[in-house]
């Protein structure tokens, strides 16, 4: 029973006069309420409170009757709470928000509605209401108009797909305002990219699994078409009833640009915009599928300009491009359409084409007249800085039908055949014929002396240095180079592809990788390198062996060095072929701390999804895009993006062939932070790399 309904005379709770009926009334009214009450005297001690109250603050009714307001006011200014019950008493009434402690220790919200009855003295009686659900509310409405209004376009539509709601993302993505799009669909985007049954796929699936994700093609309000990535889901009721549709999305063009980039960079001559090595293989390989159900012949015509490093060492290498760029228009203005034109480095070009002939002769007959053709448009004087300038190639062709050759066979036949017309005196044209098989006998010859040198281990690795924005040495490549015992150091470029062709790649592989896990070793012992790195190129063929792993985890072990200062660089052409069991090798060996870099970036088969599926620890952009960053806008834009790009994955960028300061303060000045290159230091032997590490070289290395 309430205590102002128990009798002060007999102090009962027995039915006796002194307890008017307009109290129990009254008593009734506030326990029954779903506010809180209490009443206070001016003291701030309670005498009274109602069973709301005392279930909201946890307390026994009795034990509040114990406490003042200061027991249970939990707000940050103790004083705060006397102003507020002064101010009922001084003008009778009051309204305000304070924050009570419970019984537990939490603290709850609550609104206070009070006033002070001059017939009852100076006593305050108060209505309290919890505003604990009313500020979660607020706070969930605070935090979904944060998301509403973040970076990412949103629009809400009704159930009939009218757009009520905006956010400012979507005006700034569509151009359009809020008022221009409310009450209608937002079909007002569409750009006619996407047919009927486009969406007809889309809303089955919102329909069906209430939600849609992808790609779509829209128009702003300007007209500009733009990819975007949308995501709508559907908003039920608790019946089930669809009540709105929410669409969020994305502006993708730039995504969609630095992939074309990326694309451009893995299957096109960046100079020339012809096909690169990849490209060049991809489309002889179907044109040879398409020649072996035809019995037509195919012929690759090797060109090779003549005195094309005189041009470059006298005018300089920025005219030697303007003429490669000049030659590739002039190739692809000599053959048809669906012949493929390709530049494989410096001034080698390739032009693969189908012949209409099954018999030999006649094909020879036209592919004679395609070389002559481009033979004399190469001839025709080229425009370089207002100077005419005249120039010869020399031609070599292979002529073969699609199934008695590969693709490396007849560009070897070719080569074979360009060298012959070069032999002849240049600008000239050469079949490849037997008796060029001379050169197949040379051939054999350093291939026998090729697996000597691998039985007596006449390989050393030589050392370039890596260094970082300030000039200190982070690490050095191992570059592999073959001590002859007659020629003296024979680079790789001269016996590697061979090597790689015969399969002796693998044993010239585990000798490097030794090597350099051997001077790892040795540079752990000295505080002067022991925080070196050592990175070693390691080729595809290798690389996909099944003991690849096993024998770098072996050696790792065998000569005790540190797999975290190893670092396997792999060319773009590795990621070609047999893609998950890439990822597992590289899995396994970079969970023991071996790193991985991917090397000449940009030159080769490059694959946004790739870099996000291995673990890639840098990207190495290859000297040819460094070369010309000064000189030409379309270079130095690459590098940033390459940069950019890498950065955003997290990955180290490092710039290869720095050879000018200008270089290096133009790659810093893009994001990348470690360099390689002459600017810094040559191949060198072990020797002089260590000399270089002593203190005075390295204050040296680190004043550039």
């Amino acid at each position: 029973m309430p205590d102002d309904l128990i009798c002060a005379k007999c102090d009962s709770n027995a039915d006796c006069s002194d307890i008017s009926k307009t109290a129990r009334r009254r008593r009734e009214a506030v326990d029954g309420s779903h506010y809180g009450y209490w009443t206070i005297d001016c003291q701030g001690r309670l005498l009274d409170v109602n069973d709301t109250y005392a279930r909201q603050s946890g307390f026994p009714r009795r034990e509040l009757l114990r406490m003042a307001i200061r027991d249970l006011d939990a707000c940050d200014d103790p004083a705060e709470m006397q102003c507020h019950l002064d101010r009922v008493l001084r003008i009778g009434h009051g309204v305000f928000e304070t924050v009570h402690r419970r019984k537990d220790g939490t603290f709850w919200p609550v609104h206070v509605a009070a006033f002070a009855d001059p017939g009852h003295g100076a006593n305050i009686f108060a209505f309290l209401t919890d505003l604990t659900e009313r500020k979660r509310e607020e706070d969930a409405q605070r935090i979904a108009a944060v998301v509403f209004d973040s970076g990412e376009a949103t629009v809400v539509t009704d159930a009939d797909q009218k757009i009520l709601k905006v956010n400012r993302a979507f005006t700034q993505i569509t151009g359009y305002a809020a008022a221009e799009v409310i009450g209608k669909t937002p079909k007002i985007l569409q750009s006619g990219r996407h047919d009927d049954s486009f969406y007809a796929a889309m809303w089955h699936s919102v329909l069906g699994m209430g939600q849609w994700r992808g790609e779509v093609w829209d128009r702003r309000k300007n007209g500009d078409i733009y990819p975007k990535w949308l995501t709508v889901s559907t908003v039920k009721d608790q019946d089930g009833n669809t009540t709105h549709y929410i669409g969020s999305f994305q502006d993708v063009s730039e995504r969609k640009k630095n992939e074309a980039r990326i694309r451009e960079l893995a299957f096109h001559d960046q100079l020339t915009g012809l096909a690169n090595r990849v490209l060049l293989f991809d489309r002889l390989a179907t044109m040879m599928e398409t020649s072996t159900r035809a019995g037509d012949y195919l012929a690759v015509i090797l060109i090779d300009l003549d005195q094309f490093k005189l041009l470059n060492d006298t005018r300089g290498h920025d005219v030697g491009d303007r003429l490669l760029k000049a030659i590739a228009s002039k190739l692809l203005a000599s053959v048809r359409a669906h012949d493929v034109v390709a530049r494989l480095g410096g001034d080698e070009f390739v032009v693969g084409m189908t012949t209409s002939s099954t018999e030999r002769t006649n094909a020879r007959t036209q592919a004679a007249a395609v070389c002559e053709k481009i033979r004399t448009a190469i001839t025709d004087p080229v425009e370089l800085g207002g100077v005419p300038f005249c120039t010869t190639a020399s031609i070599g062709v292979s002529l073969f039908q699609g199934d008695r050759v590969t693709v490396d066979d007849a560009l070897k036949q070719a080569d074979l055949a360009m060298y012959r017309a070069k032999s002849a005196g240049r600008n000239a044209v050469r079949f490849f014929s037997p008796d060029m098989e001379a050169k197949l006998t040379q051939r054999v010859r350093l291939e026998a002396e090729l697996r000597e040198a691998i039985e007596r281990e006449q390989f050393v690795l030589h050392y370039q240095l890596q260094v970082d924005i300030d000039g200190q040495p982070t690490g050095a490549e191992g570059l592999l180079r073959w001590q002859h015992p007659d020629r003296g150091l024979v680079p790789p470029s001269e016996f590697i592809p061979l090597a790689e062709e015969i399969g002796l790649i693998s044993g010239i592989g585990r000798l490097v990788l030794r090597l350099a896990c051997a001077q790892l070793a040795t540079w752990a012992s000295n505080p002067a390198t022991e925080f070196l790195t050592i990175s070693v190129n390691v080729s595809a063929k290798e690389f996909h062996e099944e003991e690849f792993v096993s024998h770098v985890l072996a050696t790792l072990a065998e000569t005790a060095a540190n797999p975290a200062r190893l670092e396997i660089e792999l060319t773009e052409g590795a990621m070609a072929h047999d893609v998950e069991s890439l990822v597992l090798k590289m899995s396994v060996l970079h969970k023991q701390g071996v790193r991985f870099s991917l090397d000449d970036f940009g030159t080769g088969y490059s694959s946004l999804m790739l870099l996000k599926r291995l673990p890639i620890d840098q990207i190495k952009i290859d000297q040819s895009f460094v070369r010309d960053i000064l000189l030409d806008e379309r270079d130095a834009a690459l590098v940033k993006t390459v940069v950019s790009l890498g950065r955003a994955l997290g990955l180290t960028v490092v710039a290869e062939g720095v050879e000018t300061r200008a270089q290096r303060d133009f790659l810093a000045r893009s994001g990348c932070r470690i360099f390689q290159g002459f600017y810094f230091s040559r191949p060198v032997e072990i020797e002089a790399i260590e000399r270089m590490l002593l203190p005075d070289p390295v204050r040296d290395i680190r004043s550039r």
